[in-house]
């Protein structure tokens, strides 16, 4: 039973090959809030899967591979919506490290909650470049802060959060997983999130960098960027506190 419900939450806390079953669902549906709502959905149905189970060490080490195999394909994607995908196939893999030390079910939800948010606000995000441009990759719109800034910073900013940059509670997440496991893990996670950085310069860059390209283009709307900033300060400051409540 215990095999069964570890293959089982493989395909929730995506390892490779499971993982393939997400990104695939990922290509397949097209509408960005569904594809939001699958971000925040998915995780929470592995948690509920695996959370009574004993790890053995094998599962920590192969999900320790595959989040460092989707942190390394982070560096080649372009596309805005497969990036924010696998970003959270790599994210989601470090999970286990967290049922590894015996972490309760309510804070792994909460935990895989602060992984995913901005994952899903990346999919939004890459909705709105969609429909302005029939498409949302870095590099094809490039020059974003000259002709669109209000969207240049709602992704920046967003970005920073799914890549656990502080203060966002992701970074707290993941200094958790840092302080907790062994020495080994720790090291592995640490270059696992240095990767995501690295990526993530890599994706702002391609997006926001560059000569004005775009004049005329319809900027995000004050409203939504409003909408984007509440949510990523709300999402701090509740972050910061439950770490010092002790979760």
């Amino acid at each position: 039973m215990e095999l069964i419900s570890i293959l089982l939450a493989a395909l929730f806390l995506p390892l490779f090959p499971f993982s393939m079953v997400f990104t695939g669902l990922v290509r397949l549906v097209r509408v960005p809030v569904l594809r939001f709502a699958l971000l925040l959905l998915w995780p929470q149905i592995g948690i509920w899967l695996i959370a009574p189970v004993q790890l053995p060490q094998a599962v920590i080490i192969w999900a320790l591979a595959s989040a460092a195999l989707y942190a390394i394909r982070l560096l080649t994607v372009r596309e805005l919506s497969l990036w924010a995908a696998f970003l959270a196939c790599s994210v989601w893999a470090l999970m286990w490290t967290l049922l590894a030390i015996g972490e309760p079910p309510r804070n792994l939800s909460l935990y895989a909650l602060w992984f995913s948010l901005p994952a899903a606000m990346l999919v939004l995000l890459a909705g709105s470049l969609t429909r302005r441009f029939g498409a949302a990759y870095s590099g094809l719109t490039a020059g974003l802060m000259g002709s669109m800034p209000r969207f240049s910073g709602a992704l920046v900013v967003t970005v920073l959060a799914a890549i656990a940059t502080p203060p966002f509670p992701s970074f707290f997440a993941l200094l958790r997983i840092a302080q907790e496991n062994a020495f080994g893990v720790a090291i592995a996670a640490l270059v696992i999130w240095l990767v995501w950085s690295w990526a993530g310069a890599r994706l702002m860059l391609g997006f926001i960098a560059g000569p004005t390209i775009h004049d005329g283009v319809t900027d995000l709307a004050r409203v939504k960027l409003l909408l984007y900033a509440g949510v990523l300060a709300a999402f701090s400051v509740a972050g910061l506190y439950a770490m010092r409540g002790g979760l």
